[in-house]
């Protein structure tokens, strides 16, 4: 089991900064992506950004450019910075942990709420 605890969530004015913080403990997967997703009231949860172990990193497109994903050094904690925040950006966010082998694991975090708003 992995347990995953979130924090950094809140209210930004637009064009503010926030950052995300997920710590996970627990048998991590070897082999894994860790990332954040989002979902909006009514809409679908969607992937934020993430980094796999080996280091590649993925973003949504919405956010490239936007956002930096990043891991602590032990690989344990993954980190999202947002800068230039925008009222679309407002969303519960998930932070996730999958395996990328067998056995498929996948665990997420309570959700952090993030609104943009003046």
């Amino acid at each position: 089991q992995v347990q995953l605890v979130e924090s950094g969530g809140g209210l930004v004015q637009p064009g503010g900064s926030l950052r995300l913080s997920c710590a996970a403990s627990g048998r991590i997967p070897g082999l894994n992506f860790m990332g954040w997703y989002r979902q909006a009231p009514g809409k679908d949860r969607d992937l934020v950004a993430g980094t796999f172990s080996g280091g590649v990193k993925k973003y949504g497109d919405s956010v490239e450019g936007r956002f930096t994903v990043s891991r602590d050094n032990v690989g344990n904690t993954v980190y999202l910075q947002m800068n230039s925040l925008q009222p679309e950006d407002t969303a519960v966010y998930y932070c996730n942990v999958k395996s990328l082998g067998r056995p498929l694991e996948e665990y997420w975090g309570q959700g952090t709420q993030v609104t943009v708003s003046s």
